[in-house]
């Protein structure tokens, strides 16, 4: 039987059922306990969450331009599979490479890269990021050279040195987002990379308020 649903197209619950469903899922609750709480089938919630995911990227695409004028932390971050013994350094084997951008007091942005070389960074930093905004990184070398292509208010902390703040020069805010990030998709048991930045823009939603 299909149900008239202004959301969803030959639905096949009610649209109060759905609207019941989006709001165990600002609830933060898992597909499962969706599924057990509204009679719905596991299947059918994981195929509605996902047109949910779907809809809220496409939302932020259209309306939330990433505005990166004032202060910029660059950041990146790894997720995925536990390290595997014998691979070291940064991108260890097996794990998904994000790139993050967090504007003070603003909005997050997030892309998944295939390294952390100067010339990958830098190709986004100079697509998302205004040559006049302040710039705090790591001590990272793929930040090198950027003072070079026009970001002459670069400003580095050095996390090997144990240094994580020197009066306003720190990563502090996008670095608690990718801790906030990681901690809300322990529960999902892995991510497909298909999937990843669906996931990563809900999670920035909750972000927001929260912080």
């Amino acid at each position: 039987m299909v149900h008239k649903n202004n959301y969803i197209n030959n639905s096949k619950i009610s649209e109060a059922k759905f609207r019941e469903i989006i709001r165990y899922f600002v609830a933060d609750l898992s597909a499962t306990q969706i599924s057990n709480l509204s009679g719905v089938s596991r299947n059918s919630i994981n195929k509605y969450l996902m047109c949910i995911r779907h809809r809220i990227y496409d939302y932020c695409l259209v309306n939330s331009p990433f505005d990166s004028f004032g202060d910029v932390e660059l950041d990146e971050s790894y997720f995925g599979a536990r390290r595997v013994r014998g691979k070291r350094g940064r991108g260890a084997y097996g794990k998904t490479i994000v790139f993050g951008l967090l504007k003070r007091g603003g909005k997050v942005y997030t892309e998944i890269v295939p390294d952390c070389k100067s010339k990958t960074l830098q190709d986004i930093v100079r697509g998302k990021v205004s040559a006049e905004s302040i710039i705090h990184t790591d001590g990272w070398r793929g930040y090198d050279g950027l003072v070079d292509i026009g970001y002459d208010k670069h400003f580095r902390v050095n996390h090997s040195n144990n240094e994580f703040a020197n009066k306003q020069t720190h990563i502090n805010g996008i670095e608690s987002f990718w801790s906030f990030a990681k901690t809300r998709l322990v529960k999902f048991h892995g991510v497909s990379k298909n999937t990843f930045n669906l996931h990563l823009v809900a999670v920035f939603q909750y972000f927001v308020l929260i912080f």
